[in-house]
């Protein structure tokens, strides 16, 4: 199946590899059938952390409670996210995910009932941790099917970037889905929607067995064991994810206590759906270039802005000023993003790239987690928007390890494929 998609949608598109386009790319066969229910299984990780925020602010009154509750979920998902990868790499994608789907359902409607039982902290702890480790990682299976439908195709940066929009999209409709549904309709209104969304979503994608990627065979086996981990570019781009980590999770909490503290909670959707927008804008602008600059100093560019922008973001004191910033920020994320997704096709083989993606995605949560516990301390003890110098630390620390360790970002040269599953895809094909 890979070889047939291999040897004839490069030369059909032979003409086209200059500029490829969304039209072209979701022009490809069978990318639809993955596409619609993907989109809808990856719409409760947007949900997540902000319903556990709203909902265990609301029960105990306190914004550090609600960060610190949602950082176990973040960091239990930053901890097992990996390992579901690496399962779906070795035993395929549904095989995996049924049972995490049913078991984030069940954790999570534990989860509502203990906040809404006014349950002590270590029980919120408790039943966060099963539901961060069993949070679906579709978008990354997603990707990986990607990967096998187009391998070397030039579309593969397009895919990146259409994925980065769709994700965004779902973090400009997550957020003001779930605020919307905690503010009126019930507080734990959000968190029963994720866990609705997740075992509908979740099921219908896992249905989708003709597009995921095939499980190595036996004579693979010595790759499909090796761990992503091992190679050293993945590693740092890790580190550079944990920091835009750091800005998801400094937004979400220092954004709804801002809202909170003017009397608006409402607006919190809002603003951080403008974030969110910026970055789905410029993805979507970013998968129409035709890319001539080397994508490792691509994401030393894009970086470097979002470490400036987000250092901006504690000065704000108005809802405008903040909205302008914020979308700001939003439009440089994207850029990160896409370009360390992309990397991922040039240093990592096809048997290990589900696992890589959700080391990336695992990043981001751990960033995340971290975020919103340190940011909730510092609005609960100091001033209204201390939270926001948590995005600015993290992405300032990621900056310098990016441009320290950036030389383990080149891709390795074709026809090289060692034990540590290290070399060109083609010598390990997953099909």
């Amino acid at each position: 199946m890979g070889s047939t998609v291999t040897s004839t949608e490069p030369a059909r598109t032979a003409t086209e590899s200059s500029r490829p386009g969304y039209g072209q790319l979701l022009r490809t066969r069978g990318a639809w059938t993955f596409l619609l229910p993907g989109f809808a299984a990856r719409q409760p990780f947007a949900m997540l952390t902000i319903s556990i925020v709203l909902l265990v602010q609301h029960t105990t009154g306190s914004y550090g409670a609600a960060g610190a509750a949602a950082a176990v979920t973040g960091v239990s998902m930053a901890l097992f996210a990996p390992y579901s990868g690496r399962l779906a790499d070795r035993y395929g994608q549904r095989a995996v995910l049924v049972p995490g789907v049913l078991t984030h359902t069940l954790a999570g409607l534990t989860l509502t009932a203990l906040a809404l039982a006014h349950a002590p902290l270590w029980a919120l702890f408790a039943a966060a941790v099963p539901t961060g480790a069993s949070v679906p990682q579709v978008g990354p299976m997603v990707r990986a099917r990607w990967g096998v439908t187009l391998k070397d195709s030039p579309l593969m940066t397009t895919a990146a970037a259409f994925e980065s929009v769709t994700d965004e999209l779902t973090f400009v409709v997550g957020p003001l889905l779930a605020t919307a549904l905690c503010t009126t309709v019930a507080p734990a209104a959000g968190l029963v929607t994720e866990a609705g969304l997740t075992l509908v979503g979740g099921l219908l994608f896992a249905a989708q067995k003709r597009t995921q990627p095939s499980v190595g065979g036996r004579g693979h086996a010595r790759v499909e064991h090796a761990s992503a981990l091992r190679v050293p570019g993945v590693r740092v781009l890790i580190a550079t994810f944990l920091g835009i980590g750091s800005v998801f999770g400094g937004m979400q909490v220092s954004l709804a206590a801002f809202t909170e503290s003017i009397g608006s909670p409402g607006l919190n959707g809002v603003l951080y759906g403008t974030f969110a927008a910026g970055n789905m804008l410029s993805g979507v602008v970013c998968g129409a270039i035709a890319w001539k600059v080397a994508p490792q100093h691509r994401l030393l560019v894009g970086y470097t802005a979002l470490a400036l922008a987000s250092s901006a973001l504690w000065t704000a004191h108005s809802v405008p000023l903040l909205a302008a910033l914020g979308l700001l920020v939003g439009m440089c994320i994207a850029p990160a993003l896409i370009t360390g997704y992309t990397l991922v096709e040039s240093l990592v083989p096809a048997g290990a790239r589900t696992e890589a993606f959700t080391w990336l995605t695992g990043a981001i949560a751990l960033g995340q987690a971290a975020a919103v516990t340190v940011a909730g301390q510092l609005e609960d003890r100091l001033w209204g928007g201390a939270g926001f110098l948590v995005p600015m630390a993290g992405t300032v620390l990621a900056f310098l390890t990016l441009v320290a360790l950036r030389s383990r970002l080149a891709a390795r040269p074709q026809g090289r494929t060692v034990a540590r599953g290290v070399g060109h895809r083609a010598h390990v094909t997953v099909d």
